[in-house]
């Protein structure tokens, strides 16, 4: 494992000599699809919230398509499928977007990444206590003040757990980027097994990364949590106060 180390770290985590590979690669898909998913889930999450049928129905059978089929088979779909329809063909612009290996990887990822999101946020915004509602309501919130000011900031903070958990799944996700023949971390791996026959060699360092960038990734959500979770933990009574009120004596 180390010499194909020392043979091959350059392209599993910067340059395979021919452009970016690797880990830079990684990072890349997994940093674009995280943020436009979660970008585009914002207002796709308050009409999910939302009590209007007419309203939340195209959002949920969009989210009900890319998060009941694999992420593999939507990628396939993406750059193979609509690349062959002849309509897109004829048209320079979708022509040369879908072309790309680099565009249809990108919007396999933010389309699947905000369907997930989507349902994530649009939960936590139906379990903003009621109380909370109409207590900003009382005071003459805007329903814009009322959702900028109060419900999106909880809601955010009591999804951050799950969310931290989506990214990690993302990042999983990121393997299929090799489909679609983008230079990843699997990619490198597949190229170095085919080179060197050392598959339990290869692909346990691959892990290894994989395995690095997880843990990197879950210490900083950890301190996010830590930081805009803290008033959500237990309180321990400070030294001479009481928790609750002492009743009085009855004579």
């Amino acid at each position: 494992m180390i010499e194909i180390a020392q043979q091959y770290w350059r392209a599993f985590l910067w340059t395979d000599g021919q452009g970016y590979s690797g880990v830079a690669v990684t990072f890349f898909l997994l940093l674009v699809s995280t943020v436009g998913g979660f970008l585009l889930a914002i207002p796709l999450a308050i009409v999910r919230a939302s009590p209007n049928r007419y309203l939340n129905a195209p959002v949920w059978l969009y989210t009900y398509v890319f998060r009941g089929t694999p992420l593999y088979v939507q990628l396939l779909i993406i750059y193979t499928g609509v690349y062959s329809l002849d309509f897109v063909q004829q048209h320079e612009l979708t022509n040369s977007f879908f072309r790309s290996s680099y565009n249809c990887t990108i919007l396999a990822f933010i389309l699947n990444e905000c369907a997930y999101v989507t349902e994530i946020l649009a939960g936590a915004i139906r379990a903003t206590p009621a109380g909370e509602v109409e207590a900003a309501r009382a005071f003459g919130m805007s329903p814009r003040t009322l959702y900028t000011r109060l419900i999106m900031p909880s809601a955010f903070r009591r999804a951050l757990p799950t969310l931290s958990n989506e990214v990690i799944f993302m990042l999983h996700g990121t393997t299929v980027a090799f489909t679609a023949t983008v230079p990843d971390i699997l990619k490198v791996a597949r190229d170095a097994n085919a080179a060197t026959y050392g598959s339990f060699q290869v692909f346990t360092l691959a892990a290894l990364i994989y395995l690095a960038i997880s843990l990197v990734l879950i210490a900083g959500f950890r301190r996010a949590e830590i930081r805009w979770l803290d008033h959500l933990g237990p309180r321990q009574a400070k030294a001479g106060v009481a928790l609750l009120p002492t009743l009085p004596n009855k004579a």
